[in-house]
């Protein structure tokens, strides 16, 4: 069985955002990392195989994007994939993504084909979505947990109130969420340094058009100063929490 696992090369969580006139992300000082969500996807993917080694053959990473992200794809290496792919292209939305996506996959023979819910940075939602509609393949998604046992895929996803447990046919899309696995894997150093000689496959992107465009972006407005009242004052706290918070 071949796992793919889809990755997105996205801003640390606690970078500080910023904007080139509004219109474009500024880029620098910007510390990339692996989507959170894509990562657990690939640490579960992995937990499998080390697992059950008879039961997965390969674990392939790929990212679409350009140079800048291989970085991130070696870390993906570090942390165990077997091998990588970055499509060459300077995708604009996540239509063009999940296109590129799907004419790679076509291509190929994968089983399972994992991406994380949402990246981290458009919080889009999108791509794994459309990828399983452009390949034509059963979907699952919010999976919290996937496992092979006989040789028979077991999934579980969560649901209001509860959880599913649902079986579907090879090959299949998981759209994955927390809960996929406990904590992402921490390379090694023999995983860094294997890493160094893995493949990492780079093809040409499909050329294709974007369906949307961002117009603009602009930063929440600053919180406001904190007001401090005194311990003793009860009487001007709810006067702020009624006239000016409006929570009462």
């Amino acid at each position: 069985m071949k796992i793919l696992v889809c990755i997105n090369n996205v801003p640390d969580t606690t970078t500080k955002i910023k904007f080139v006139n509004n219109t474009a992300f500024d880029a620098a000082g910007v510390q990339w990392i692996i989507n959170p969500w894509d990562e657990l996807a690939l640490t579960r993917a992995i937990e499998i195989k080390e697992a059950q080694p008879a039961a997965v053959e390969t674990i392939t990473v790929v990212n679409v994007g350009l140079a800048e992200a291989e970085p991130t794809i070696r870390k993906a290496l570090a942390i165990g994939a077997d091998n990588g792919v970055r499509i060459n292209y300077d995708a604009k939305d996540s239509y063009t993504v999940a296109y590129l996506l799907a004419e790679y996959i076509k291509k190929e023979n994968y089983e399972i084909i994992l991406c994380g819910i949402e990246s981290s940075d458009y919080n889009g939602a999108n791509v794994g979505g459309m990828l399983s509609e452009m390949l034509d393949l059963p979907s699952v998604s919010s999976v919290s947990f996937l496992d092979i046992k006989d040789g028979k895929l077991m999934l579980k996803r969560e649901i209001d109130g509860g959880q599913e447990t649902v079986a579907t046919q090879l090959p299949f899309v998981g759209i994955v969420q927390k809960g996929i696995a406990k904590e992402p894997k921490i390379p090694s150093m023999r995983g860094i340094m294997t890493a160094r000689t893995k493949q990492l496959q780079v093809i040409e992107g499909v050329s294709t058009e974007n369906l949307t465009d961002f117009v603009e972006f602009e930063l929440p407005k600053p919180k406001a100063a904190c007001k401090k009242i005194d311990p003793e004052n009860v009487r001007e706290l709810v006067q702020l929490l009624h006239n000016e918070a409006k929570v009462i």
